[in-house]
Formats: structure tokens, C-alpha cells, sequence
């Protein structure tokens, strides 16, 4: 029987994206945005990659650090909606 392929949390608990809440929060830096988002578990999601996804969805650079997700630009309401799309609730933060 395979091991099952489930993303798990780093206590080995289930952590599927619905059980993870996004925020997305835009801050500025040096005087231009940067839009971040925080609150997801680094174990159970492929950060990295989701971060590649959401650069070439948006057309925009970015970063991943400390399993925080920081792309240049101010995309939160687009982000929200992508987020959502992928299954993760995720809700805007901040002004």
C-alpha cells in the first residue's frame, strides 16, 4: 500500500489548504509595494512553487522568505482571488 501523499504539517498532522488562512497583505517599501503573503504552513505547502505560480499569473517578481511569500507591485485583490481559486481562504489584510 503507498504512503499517502497528503500535505502534512511539521507534527505529521494533515494540513490540507483549506485548513491553512492566507493573508495578503500590501506593504511599501522605499516608496513602491510590495504585496505579501503570510499564514501558510511552510511543511505542508509547496511555497516555492506556489510563488512561481502566482509570479507568472501575475507577470511580476518576487521572493520567498522564511516561508512568506513577497512579490513586487500591489496585487492583493488579485491575489485573494487567485488564492481562493487554488482552495486556500484567503482574506485581504491591512489598509
Amino acid at each position: 500500500m503507498p504512503a499517502c501523499k497528503c500535505p502534512r504539517d511539521a507534527a505529521g498532522s494533515i494540513k490540507l489548504p483549506k485548513d491553512q488562512l492566507a493573508r495578503v497583505r500590501r506593504e511599501q517599501r522605499r516608496g513602491k509595494f510590495v504585496t505579501v503573503v503570510a499564514g501558510l504552513d511552510p511543511k505542508a505547502t509547496d511555497v516555492t512553487a506556489m510563488a512561481k505560480k502566482l509570479r507568472t499569473s501575475l507577470g511580476t517578481g518576487g521572493t520567498v522568505k522564511d516561508g512568506v511569500i513577497e512579490l513586487q507591485g500591489d496585487h492583493r485583490d488579485k491575489l485573494v482571488e487567485l488564492l481562493k481559486a487554488m482552495g486556500y481562504p484567503a482574506k485581504p489584510a491591512g489598509g
